[in-house]
């Protein structure tokens, strides 16, 4: 009994001063390119918003594809790039980070259309 009482008197003190873990903050960001955009731009832009992840501290995880859905259904979005931030204050950090305003720079040129969604991963 004694070592019962141990165990959930130490369970107890764990989760009354221990802090809450925060879920992750995704930030989801989908591009569609314009026709005029060469191969070789559009490889520059891909490898420039991976460099981010190497320059703004934020920035906890980082993974990018090119869409190959069979569906149809990205209505011409070709871009998938998703950065993981520990928090939201994570990104309020990387938005007007000196790094991503070049990025945004470097990218609105090329762009013909963006989506980006937040949320936080349950």
């Amino acid at each position: 009994m004694k070592s019962f009482l141990f165990t959930l008197a130490a369970a107890f003190l764990l989760m009354t001063t221990a802090p809450a873990a925060e879920a992750p903050y995704r930030h989801v960001v989908l591009f569609k390119f314009k026709d005029s955009a060469s191969p070789e731009q559009v490889q520059d832009i891909e490898k420039a918003f991976g460099e981010l992840a190497t320059k703004i501290d934020t920035v906890k995880g980082y993974e990018w594809g090119i869409n190959v859905s069979p569906e149809g259904l990205n209505d011409g979005f070709t871009h998938c790039f998703f950065v993981t931030f520990a928090d939201k204050a994570g990104l309020e950090v990387y938005l007007p980070h000196a790094a991503h305003q070049e990025f945004v720079k470097q990218l609105k040129p090329l762009l013909d259309k963006v989506c980006v969604v937040d949320y936080v991963a349950k």
